[in-house]
């Protein structure tokens, strides 16, 4: 079992920055991939960005060139730092690690991003 924590949420302004934190403890022999997802008020769930071991990764079209995924093997920690955000990026932020057949979230930490 593998549990995933995150950090760094909070209200900032518009074009202001955040960095977000997932922390993994537990029985890891990978956290690989691992993704970050959003949910909006009143809406689906969405993928925002998407590491996978070989260092590969995918963003949604809406968070390319400002959101830049990352990852610190020895601390079994995933990063998503968060630029020039926008109104529309507030929402629910979830980390996702899904090694092999297995499916591991986090509970979940608000952004807010507004003026």
């Amino acid at each position: 079992q593998v549990q995933l924590v995150e950090s760094g949420g909070g209200l900032v302004q518009p074009g202001g920055s955040l960095r977000l934190s997932c922390a993994a403890s537990g029985s890891i022999f990978t956290i690989y991939p691992m993704g970050w997802y959003r949910q909006a008020p009143g809406k689906q769930r969405e993928l925002v960005a998407r590491m996978t071991s070989g260092g590969t990764r995918n963003y949604a079209d809406s968070v390319k060139g400002r959101f830049t995924i990352s990852g610190d093997n020895a601390k079994n920690t995933v990063y998503l730092q968060m630029n020039s955000l926008k109104p529309e990026d507030t929402g629910v932020y979830y980390c996702n690690s899904r090694p092999g057949l297995s499916d591991y979230w986090g509970q979940g930490i608000q952004v807010t991003v507004s003026s």
